[in-house]
């Protein structure tokens, strides 16, 4: 870890820099040797940096949400081409850029964000070997080392000895007890953040191997987290429960207000959207407008929940416009009550056997209701009947059932006299 750390020193200067930045501020107000003094500066220090990185995190989003309504289509190219890998990728890479995706893009915050993390331990490392760093003098140094959070130094870690715990001045059950927390409620923040996403904000409807995978990063990233946990220094560990704890806030936030089409977190949104309308009898908000509209210009392409929501508007007997409003309509709830009916009239689709074998099933029936009909023919008493040509436009009942099964059996149908 020291060796990675140290690869990224040319940052430490601007991450040390903005640390004593914020260290004046709190120091005014906590007192300089305090741990809420530097561990607020490093917590100010992630906000800072998730703020800069909030256009990525949007990147991120429209990235993640293309990559789950692509997984049909790359599916269908893998099976189309899976014994030409050189053509397979040459597919991807071009539905990649018909649709403007980058598979890179769900990476970017962590990328962008890598370099302040292991700048960070590589200053934080520095303070617990006593050495100066940065922008961080002796002073500063000094008042570093003295600073505890609970009782665990800045720059204690879980696998210290007990000889460097008490260098620093604690003891090595406080710093075990405080770093074994911090590293549970990091793990757990990333183990919830991600079950929020994939309980909620994916595409129900669409199974496919992205969805797999997304459920054993679930269980994998929080077990690297809680690995790699006990060697990270106390400083380090506040920066990534904050990280993470941003993330879940963030994520949560547009989750509830910009949710995948077709997931659960769509599903509540449009309900609460549905109880907003039918309260103020107007749609409220630009951001809520824009979203009517979308679902507007989609027309028969919308998903189940948006033809729910579309349907409970025509039931209040409002329509929504193209410009995201609604307006009152006679004829919104006799056209959705039709529809609602029309759509529980249709039959569920039969599967090909299915098909085959009620084919089979009506063909041993015909068959087995023309015999009687042919046996009581000929118990008919009166024999010369049977001698008179049968009318043309009347053929005979057993004849009619196998025309219309599509196969004709017997003797053919007698032809006019005028024809002959």
């Amino acid at each position: 870890m020291d060796t990675i750390a140290s690869l990224f020193s040319f940052i430490t200067w601007p991450v040390s820099w903005v640390i004593v930045q914020f260290h004046t501020l709190y120091g005014a107000i906590f007192g300089d040797d305090t741990g809420w003094a530097w561990g607020l500066s490093i917590v100010s220090l992630v906000v800072l940096i998730r703020i800069c990185l909030i256009p990525l995190f949007v990147k991120q989003i429209k990235s993640t949400r293309n990559m789950q309504v692509l997984q049909p289509k790359m599916k269908a190219i893998q099976e189309r081409y899976k014994s030409d890998k050189q053509r397979q990728s040459e597919e991807m890479m071009k539905l990649y850029k018909e649709t403007g995706t980058n598979p890179l893009s769900s990476c970017l915050p962590i990328l962008a964000q890598s370099p302040f993390f292991f700048a960070l331990y590589h200053v934080l490392s520095a303070i617990a070997s006593g050495k100066t760093i940065g922008v961080i003098d002796q002073p500063l140094l000094d008042s570093a080392r003295k600073a505890h959070i609970f009782g665990a130094p800045l720059a204690a870690k879980f696998m210290d000895s007990t000889s460097d715990v008490t260098a620093l001045g604690a003891s090595l059950a406080d710093v075990r007890v405080v770093t074994a927390v911090m590293i549970v409620m990091m793990s757990a923040s990333q183990f919830f953040t991600q079950r929020q996403l994939m309980t909620k904000n994916v595409d129900l409807t669409v199974k496919t191997p992205y969805m797999q995978q997304q459920k054993m990063l679930m269980y994998i990233f929080p077990l690297i987290f809680a690995v790699m946990g006990i060697n990270f220094p106390v400083g380090v560990l506040v920066y990534w429960l904050t990280t993470n704890v941003w993330t879940m806030g963030q994520q949560m936030y547009v989750i509830n207000q910009n949710p995948t089409p077709g997931s659960k977190a769509q599903d509540q949104y449009l309900g609460r959207l549905l109880k907003s309308v039918t309260a103020h009898g107007e749609v409220r908000g630009r951001t809520k407008r824009n979203t009517v509209k979308r679902i507007v210009s989609k027309g028969p392409d919308r998903n189940d929940i948006e033809r729910k929501f579309i349907t409970g508007l025509a039931k209040l007997g409002l329509a929504a416009q193209e410009d995201g409003t609604v307006i009152k309509s006679d004829t919104a709830v006799t056209e959705a009550e039709g529809g609602a009916a029309q759509r529980r009239q249709q039959p569920k689709r039969q599967t090909k056997a299915q098909r085959q074998t009620a084919a089979q099933q009506a063909g041993a029936k015909e068959t087995g209701s023309a015999e009687p009909e042919s046996k009581t023919s000929l118990e008919k008493p009166d024999a010369s009947q049977d001698d008179k040509p049968k009318p043309a436009g009347k053929p005979a009942s057993g004849s009619s059932r196998q025309a219309k099964s599509g196969q004709r059996k017997g003797p053919q149908r007698p032809k006019h006299p005028s024809k002959k």
